[in-house]
């Protein structure tokens, strides 16, 4: 079965894009705000906190990346009029990083400052390797003056551990995911283009660093045993459950998640919104073969 998912997976460009438009419906809140922020009404309703993202990665001008700033600010406003339990999550390269360094940070202070204003906070996600070195040394800078950013982290790189070090001496807040970009081998850790649990020691490692340093760490995962290990962790080192949170995208391993809720752990879920559903939803079905088999099952059904 697992064969056939990740064939499946591959034939992801073949298949009809209503198809995958339906099947992102559980992943992706909607098109609009409204629909955002409804979504997230029902998270925080049951006890889950959230992360607002704007789909969309690199612009080609500046002129869409002031319209992705833009809504941003609305988004913060939202999360202040409704009074959600929110957060948001940005992508430098939407902001305009590849097009005009010095105007991305601008932007990204504006929105930093807007949810100051509020006592909100944003994470700078990370993207593929090709603009880790920008990412990082953007966070650097605006992290000076700014309080309320946080970084993510990608457990399937090599330099991960160089970049966890130099950081953990400076801030206080990180993220660590798996990573989800196609990247050159020589980039990443042992085994982790083929075998994605091959990334877990890594990821434990990572973690264990936060914990470790004091740091308020994200932990960004959908992979039971790997959780099922951080768990172990927290208990033996008695770690203070406001120290860390899981967080875990829309849709994704559901009784999981509420299952982490249920123990007392503090869960986000990530929640995305916006046109840009075709992209996102690809790079999702790539990264759990498991969705690509549904999608191709839903499809001969449907024929």
């Amino acid at each position: 079965m697992r064969i056939l998912n990740t064939v499946a997976a591959f034939a992801i460009p073949f298949i009809p894009r209503a198809l995958i438009q339906k099947i992102s419906q559980r992943y992706i809140a909607g098109d609009s705000l409204a629909d955002a922020i409804a979504r997230v009404q029902t998270l925080n309703a049951c006890g889950f906190s959230a992360t607002l993202d704007v789909l969309g990665e690199t612009v080609s001008s500046m002129n869409e990346a002031e319209a992705v700033a833009d809504e941003y600010t609305k988004v913060l406003e939202a999360i202040r009029a409704h009074g959600l339990n929110a957060e948001i999550s940005i992508k430098p390269s939407a902001l305009g990083l590849l097009v005009d360094e010095a105007q991305c940070e601008r932007l990204i202070r504006h929105i930093l400052k807007v949810a100051a204003a509020d006592g909100n906070f944003a994470c700078i996600d990370m993207e593929d390797v090709s603009c880790t070195q920008k990412e990082i040394d953007l966070f650097t800078r605006v992290e000076r003056e700014h309080g309320n950013v946080g970084l993510a982290l990608q457990a399937y790189l090599k330099r991960t551990y160089g970049d966890i070090d130099h950081l953990l001496r400076r801030t206080s807040t990180v993220r660590i995911c798996k990573g989800i970009y196609v990247e050159d081998h020589a980039h990443l850790v042992e085994r982790a283009r083929n075998d994605r649990a091959a990334i877990n020691v890594h990821f434990i490692e990572h973690v264990s660093r936060c914990f470790k340093a004091g740091a308020f760490v994200g932990i960004a995962t959908h992979d039971a045993a790997l959780i099922e290990e951080i768990v172990a962790l927290v208990r033996r080192e008695g770690v203070d459950r406001t120290k860390f949170e899981f967080q875990m995208l829309l849709g994704v391993c559901e009784p999981l998640r509420d299952e982490l809720l249920g123990m007392g752990f503090n869960v986000r879920v990530y929640v995305p919104y916006g046109k840009d559903w075709y992209g996102y939803s690809t790079r999702r079905i790539k990264e759990n073969p498991g969705i690509a088999g549904h999608v191709i099952k839903a499809m001969l059904s449907r024929g």
